[in-house]
Order: C-alpha cells, then sequence, then structure tokens
C-alpha cells in the first residue's frame, strides 16, 4: 500500500466515524464522487451493499420530493 492509498483510507475511516451509520458514511463517500467498488474497499464492506444503500437513498429522495410537488388537499 503506498503512502497516498494510507491517507485515503485513514480519512475515509474518519468520516465512517462521523456519522451514525455505513449508510451515512457511503452516502457522503459518494456525494465527495467515489464509486461504489471504492467505497466498499475503504468502508470494508461489498459493492453490492453499497450499491443498495444508494439506490434506497434515491428511493427515498424521489419519495421526499414527490410529496413536496403534491397539491395539498
Amino acid at each position: 500500500m503506498d503512502t497516498q492509498d494510507e491517507i485515503v483510507r485513514l480519512l475515509a475511516i474518519q468520516v465512517r466515524l462521523q456519522f451514525e451509520s455505513q449508510a451515512d458514511a457511503i452516502r457522503e463517500l459518494n456525494r465527495a464522487g467515489f464509486g461504489p467498488s471504492r467505497i466498499a474497499d475503504l468502508l470494508g464492506t461489498t459493492a453490492g451493499t453499497v450499491n443498495v444503500t444508494l439506490a434506497k437513498s434515491k428511493g427515498r429522495a424521489d419519495k421526499k420530493s414527490t410529496k413536496r410537488g403534491a397539491p395539498n388537499g
């Protein structure tokens, strides 16, 4: 492992510790531009877990935006 990779891994650990759940860390790393495979590697999980988490998050965001746009009454 090279020094740059070690630094990235240490920062990923710091990100993980800042959030209450792995799902929150996954969403944050995704927002930072990391792909599912890299997120999985950094957090010690699988790319499938990351993909499912991101898909569920997208589904929740879509439902929230639909509710906001729905007419009242």
